[in-house]
């Protein structure tokens, strides 16, 4: 009868050993891969660098020409225009970054005090055809949660002034 006889089997190694030649195979090819890179790409003429790429300049659109020929309706126009960039507040005229309510961009925007006037009446008018418990301007601004309305009734109310001739 043959015996046959096996080699000592090689202590098990732990996973920092194991790790450890792990990292020197890995090291070996990144640098074999590094020269490669070199040679392969030393024929190649060097690139200018990219260049730095800016944004445009932000445009603003301008604001569309007043399409009202009457000079309530053109204040209340105005006015939409200076709530809608400006912002609209509640409680106040204006507030410290410059929002306003409604009646505040309609005194902003108007040429007098009694233009101002007249164009809150004809704002009011608006409203109170939608709203009609609104007692004043002021009060119905600021049961409002946000600037919706308070644009669209300025729009409203500029177009009945136009066809009042106002």
């Amino acid at each position: 009868m043959t015996t046959t006889t096996r080699p000592a089997a090689s202590p098990a190694l732990t996973i920092d050993e194991r790790l450890a030649f792990a990292s020197l195979a890995m090291d070996a090819r990144l640098a074999e891969a590094a020269v490669a890179y070199e040679v392969n790409t030393a024929h190649l003429p060097v690139a200018d660098p990219i260049p730095a790429v800016t944004a445009p300049p932000l445009i603003h659109p301008a604001p569309a020409p007043c399409p009202y020929s009457t000079p309530i309706a053109a204040t209340l126009h105005r006015a939409r225009v200076r709530l809608e960039t400006g912002g609209w507040c509640t409680g106040q005229l204006r507030d410290e970054q410059g929002a306003a309510c409604l009646i505040g961009s309609i005194r902003a925007e108007a040429a007098t005090r009694g233009q101002a006037d007249d164009a809150s009446v004809v704002l009011l008018d608006a409203i109170r055809r939608d709203f009609a418990d609104a007692d004043t301007i002021p009060s119905w601004n600021d049961a409002q949660r946000s600037p919706r309305l308070a644009l669209l009734y300025l729009d409203r109310a500029a177009t009945l002034a136009d066809s009042r001739g106002l």
